[in-house]
C-alpha cells in the first residue's frame, strides 16, 4: 500500500510513534520519538469506552475517537505522520476481527503508518511492566489475566485465566466483589460463612440486599458493578473482618496460581503486577507476595515499570527500530507491515 499523503519513508528508528490503549475506562493515546519511547511528548484521553457489538469491538467507534485525537497529537508535536503505531485493546484476542480488518488501511491513509501492532491489552500491560525481557505479568482490575513468555518462538506466549467474570477472572475485582456480596447474603440468611460487616456495607452501597438480584442480573455492565464492591471488601478486611480477610487471601491464591502457570522456568525470571486492583495496597499485596514466593521461589518479584499505554509506545518504538523481541503470535500480538506502493 502506498502513502496517499506522499510522505517520504522514515529511516528505521526515527520519526514519531503512536501508542493507543483502549479499555473499560476509555481510550488513551500518547506520542513519542521512535528513539525515546520512555518520554511521551503529548497525550490525549477519551473517557468514552469503545463499544462492543455482535461483530466484536466496534472499529468505527474506535476510529471516530482515535483519528481526530491522533491528528491533534501529530500537530502538537510537529509530526508528519507516525512511523509505527501500536493499538492495545481489551478483548483484542477474541473480539478484534473488525479492528484487524479496518485499522491498517485507516491508519496508513491518515498518517502514513508503515508498521502496525495490534495487541491484546495483556500484551501491552506486559510491555509496559517488563519491557522486552522474559518473565510474567499479572494484570488485575475488574478481571484478571496472567501472561508470560521466554521470548522464544517455540515458547511464544503463555496465558492463564482472563476468561471473564462468569468462567474465570479468579481473584480479580469482579470475583472479589461477588464473593463479598455472597458473604453479605449469607449473613442476611443466617447461613455459615456470612459477614455482618459486609452485609452492612452492601446495604449502604446497593440498598436492601433482597433487591440485589433484580438490580444486578439484567445489567450489561455486571462485571464492573461487582468489582465496585471490591473496595468495600478491602475496607472490611482492614478492619479485621475475618470473612473479608479470607476472601482476599483466596483472591491472592488464585492470582498467584495464574502467574505460576505462565512464568517461564529459570531463576531470575521477573514477575510484575499491574492493574487497578493492586491499588488496594498491602491488604491484598501481602498475601499475594507470600503466595507467589510459595509457588515461584526462584522468580524475581518486581513492580511494573509502566502502564499499558507505556507498553504500547514501547512496542511501537520497537517496531520502528526493527528490534521487537516479544513474540508476534496469532491474535495476542499481530504485526502488519504496510509496504510502500
Amino acid at each position: 500500500m502506498g502513502d496517499p499523503a506522499g510522505r517520504a519513508p522514515e529511516a528505521p528508528g526515527t520519526g514519531h510513534v503512536l501508542g493507543v490503549d483502549s479499555g473499560g475506562s476509555g481510550l488513551r493515546l500518547a506520542v513519542a520519538r521512535a528513539d525515546d519511547a520512555t518520554r511521551p511528548l503529548a497525550r490525549r484521553t477519551s473517557h468514552e469506552p469503545v463499544r462492543t457489538g455482535p461483530a466484536g469491538i466496534d472499529a468505527e467507534h474506535l476510529l471516530t475517537q482515535l483519528l481526530p485525537a491522533a491528528a491533534e497529537l501529530a500537530r502538537e508535536v510537529g509530526a508528519d505522520g507516525f512511523t509505527a503505531v501500536c493499538v492495545g485493546a481489551a478483548g483484542m484476542a477474541s473480539l478484534g476481527e473488525e479492528l484487524r480488518a479496518r485499522l491498517p488501511a485507516a491508519l496508513a491513509t491518515a498518517f502514513g503508518v508503515r508498521q502496525l501492532a495490534l495487541a491484546a491489552d495483556a500484551v501491552t500491560a506486559y510491555a509496559g511492566a517488563l519491557g522486552q525481557r522474559p518473565g510474567a505479568v499479572l494484570a488485575a482490575g475488574t478481571g484478571a489475566i496472567a501472561l508470560g513468555t521466554d521470548l522464544t518462538p517455540e515458547g511464544g506466549w503463555r496465558r492463564a485465566d482472563g476468561w471473564g467474570h462468569l468462567l474465570g477472572d479468579c481473584g480479580g475485582g469482579a470475583w472479589i466483589g461477588r464473593a463479598g456480596l455472597e458473604a453479605a447474603l449469607r449473613a442476611y440468611d443466617g447461613r455459615p460463612g456470612g459477614s455482618a460487616a459486609l452485609l452492612t456495607r452492601a446495604e449502604a452501597v446497593f440498598g436492601p440486599v433482597t433487591e440485589l438480584p433484580v438490580a444486578l442480573y439484567p445489567r450489561p455492565d455486571r462485571p464492573a458493578v461487582l468489582a465496585s464492591f471490591a473496595p468495600e471488601v478491602a475496607r472490611c478486611a482492614i478492619a479485621d473482618d475475618t470473612v473479608a480477610l479470607g476472601i482476599l487471601r483466596a483472591a491472592a491464591g488464585h492470582l498467584a496460581d495464574a502467574a505460576a502457570a505462565v512464568c517461564p522456568p529459570g531463576a531470575g525470571r521477573a514477575v510484575a503486577c499491574t492493574g487497578g486492583l493492586f491499588g488496594m495496597g498491602d491488604i491484598l499485596l501481602a498475601p499475594l507476595r507470600r503466595a507467589l514466593v510459595e509457588r515461584l521461589p526462584e522468580a524475581e518479584l518486581t513492580s511494573a515499570a509502566g502502564s499499558p499505554l507505556a507498553g504500547a509506545l514501547t512496542l511501537a518504538a520497537a517496531l520502528a527500530g526493527d528490534r521487537l523481541t516479544l513474540p508476534a503470535e496469532g491474535k495476542l500480538l499481530q504485526i502488519t507491515r504496510l509496504a510502500p506502493g
